[in-house]
């Protein structure tokens, strides 16, 4: 994924545009792709520097290629390889003894004029004679763990560069989102696949239903409290998912690095940039099929629970019971609620459950709105040890259990929760 740094992009008529390269106007770049691909597949064992150089010298094809799309570019491909970091701490110490050697023979001169001069060769040679190697294995290793001096171990790219082309496009579009204040999905097609994806990417969320679907209002890393890098991040690693749905438009209000939030229009008011894009949009991305949980607190639930029910379900309690990975989806009015997980018993009782994650004082109003909604569906809620606080100032519906959690929630609190209140 591209930093902000290497996000290029127009802006016109409060719209922003990210670069894009297409075969009409940019058909010069299938056989520049080629070569980049090419660059890096016979450069095994050359340092990330020397890769970049060739990076460089192959754009310089295009007379009008702007220097951020060439780092972007080797961004992309050093992402899609594997270098060797080398061993920081050995380096280290190897630079100290080398430096140390050297400096006791200082000056060190190609020709000797003074009984004071020492022959730099010849020192070179001495000092890779005391760490048992020779100069250039020895020059080598001297500054591996330095990003630029990293070395190429594999480049296990796709024949098929077009990818290296469609990849640039979605990073582009990616980077623009990093500076997103708020992105509204309208998903009228694969909606269960797009709100699957939404909750994924684990961000704050809303839900609400539209004619023939849903639309789900995301608030980005540029808005208040979220300007996170790792927000950020997470947000534009939605687009890929989203990309391989049908039936979906987006809305992002962009604020860009550097430009101010709002601008002037023709009629005198004020505007932020937004970002359009929709299923025909023409970007491609190909994409795993969802996980089956989207955090480490839901997999490690689903991991415990099946554990217990295969080696301990009498023990447990949960011989009857069955934990469903969002089973159901509510809706009241323009008001929808999509749980984390349904949780089915004995007579086929139902009791809904929803995961805490990522909060704010705006987030925990409109969840305690959803829930005043559905205060009549039988509702667990787990919430973190460190939000108790927060979430004690909201009154629960007697229909709604919490159980606060610290690294992990257990099954059986679940049911012995559920068991209480039935």
């Amino acid at each position: 994924m591209l930093t902000k740094e290497l996000a290029i992009a127009s802006y016109v008529d409060g719209q922003i545009l990210p670069d894009r390269l297409n075969r009409n106007e940019h058909a010069q770049y299938i056989d520049l792709a080629k070569q980049m691909c090419e660059a890096y597949r016979q450069g095994v064992g050359t340092t990330r520097k020397n890769l970049h150089g060739q990076i460089q010298r192959i754009l310089e094809a295009d007379a009008a290629c702007p220097i951020r799309r060439v780092g972007a570019f080797c961004k992309l491909l050093d992402d899609a390889s594997s270098f060797d970091a080398g061993k920081p701490k050995q380096t280290a110490e190897l630079r100290k003894r080398v430096f140390r050697q050297a400096a006791a023979l200082h000056p060190l001169v190609n020709n000797i004029e003074s009984i004071l001069d020492h022959s730099q060769t010849e020192v070179k040679e001495q000092i890779a004679a005391l760490e048992k190697t020779t100069w250039p294995q020895l020059e080598q290793q001297l500054f591996s763990d330095i990003i630029d001096h990293h070395r190429l171990i594999e480049f296990p790219y796709p024949s098929d560069t077009n990818e290296l082309l469609a990849r640039y496009n979605v990073a582009q579009t990616q980077a623009a989102l990093l500076g997103a204040r708020q992105m509204i999905i309208d998903a009228t097609g694969d909606w269960k696949a797009i709100l699957r994806y939404a909750k994924l990417a684990n961000l704050m969320h809303r839900i609400e239903s539209i004619s023939g679907g849903y639309r789900i209002t995301l608030d980005g890393p540029a808005s208040v409290l979220r300007g996170t890098h790792r927000y950020g991040v997470q947000m534009a690693k939605l687009l890929p998912g989203l990309l391989s749905c049908t039936g979906w438009s987006l809305v992002a209000t962009i604020v860009p690095k550097g430009f101010s939030k709002f601008i002037d229009t023709p009629w005198g008011r004020k505007q932020r940039w937004t970002l359009k894009l929709d299923d025909r949009c023409g970007l491609q991305s190909s994409v795993a099929p969802p996980e089956l949980a989207d955090s480490q607190i839901e997999t490690n639930l689903i991991e415990n629970w099946e554990l217990m029910r295969v080696l301990h379900a009498r023990e447990s309690g949960l011989e009857s019971w069955q934990l469903l990975r969002e089973g159901d989806i509510l809706v009241r009015g323009q008001r929808v609620f999509f749980p984390d997980f349904t949780v089915v018993g004995p007579s086929d009782t139902r009791i809904l459950l929803e995961i805490v994650g990522f909060w704010t004082p705006e987030y925990i109003r409109h969840k305690s709105e959803v829930l005043h909604a559905f205060a009549d569906t039988p509702l667990l809620l787990a919430i973190p040890q460190t939000l108790k606080a927060q979430w004690k100032k909201h009154a629960f519906s007697k229909n709604h259990k919490v159980i606060y959690y610290r690294q992990e929630i257990s099954p059986g609190e679940i049911i012995q929760a559920i068991e209480e209140n039935s």
